[in-house]
């Protein structure tokens, strides 16, 4: 099976499934794991990435309200790409092609490949969506040993969690300007890490909230997982944050946990599970620590 992924999150479920040697194409954000940054790209965005954050914002508030359009398919690449599957989802406006255009596109592809829509919102359904596209590929069993694999490391974490009695008070924040509070599955991750989110909903979508509005709910802890971006990127707009929430604000990275709904996911909550209680859950070796955000000069500079 030819197989192209049309969001990084598929791309990385399509790589836990074993399937690499399938995959012949991906967008122009899948950066991992690295191998796949050698396969060509089928997308392209219309936003400038190197704009600010606050710029950024408008953008996309502009682009939604008129054409919709945020990324566009390479068409000639994908026709010469011929997949067999074609893996998007139709959740987030903001985080892949528009699934009209996915439509479209392939009804004029040689052999009309199949479309797989994935719109989890919640961590059970991430995990139905590898179990989705192990069915699609025709390695369910591959997919089920995935997830059997991921909710263990799940059920590790909410039953250390279980030991903590007084649970903290957080705020997961995936933009700065404006900010944005986590939805969908990122307050269920605070809750099974040992948290209390206070101020996204769990189920629901991200949304725009004020700093009088984390002020005014008191987190303990404060999360900082900009959607897209790096830490060293996301350290830019830290002296956005008001003082006092820098001072209990951990920074992590929201291109690659948090943001995507795929296995790492649960890397994710195995990063804030750490950062609520260290003691309590060691960080495995393989994950990149947090950041502090009132260690690190941004936080100082602001002082």
């Amino acid at each position: 099976m030819r197989i192209v992924s049309l969001l990084p999150s598929a791309t990385e479920i399509i790589s836990a499934l074993g399937l690499d040697d399938q995959l012949v194409g991906v967008t122009h954000e899948c950066d991992y794991p690295a191998s796949v940054q050698r396969l060509p790209r089928v997308t392209r965005t219309l936003i400038p990435t190197d704009a600010s954050s606050g710029t950024i914002d408008e953008l996309v508030r502009e682009r939604l309200h008129s054409t919709g359009a945020l990324y566009t398919l390479d068409l000639p690449a994908l026709t010469r790409l011929a997949p067999d599957l074609l893996v998007t989802q139709a959740l987030c406006e903001v985080c892949a092609v528009a699934e009209e255009e996915v439509q479209a596109a392939a009804c004029t592809l040689p052999g009309r490949p199949r479309v797989l829509n994935l719109e989890p919102t919640t961590l059970a359904e991430v995990f139905d969506a590898i179990r989705q596209v192990a069915e699609a590929a025709g390695v369910t069993a591959v997919g089920e040993g995935v997830v059997a694999g991921l909710a263990a490391r799940v059920a590790a974490v909410t039953e250390r969690s279980a030991a903590i009695s007084a649970r903290p008070r957080v705020a997961l924040l995936e933009w700065l300007d404006p900010p944005f509070c986590g939805g969908h599955w990122n307050p269920e991750l605070v809750r099974l890490a040992g948290g209390v989110e206070v101020v996204g909903r769990e189920g629901e979508r991200s949304r725009q909230v004020t700093w009088d509005d984390v002020r005014a709910a008191a987190p303990d802890v404060v999360v900082i997982s900009c959607c897209g971006y790096s830490v060293e990127r996301t350290l830019e707009d830290l002296p956005l944050v008001p003082p006092e929430l820098q001072a209990s604000a951990f920074v992590v990275n929201g291109s690659h946990y948090f943001s995507r709904p795929g296995p790492r996911l649960v890397d994710s909550l195995e990063i804030l599970a750490h950062i609520l209680d260290p003691d309590l859950h060691p960080l495995p070796t393989n994950l990149p620590a947090p950041i502090r955000a009132a260690a690190t000069p941004a936080a100082r500079g602001r002082r």
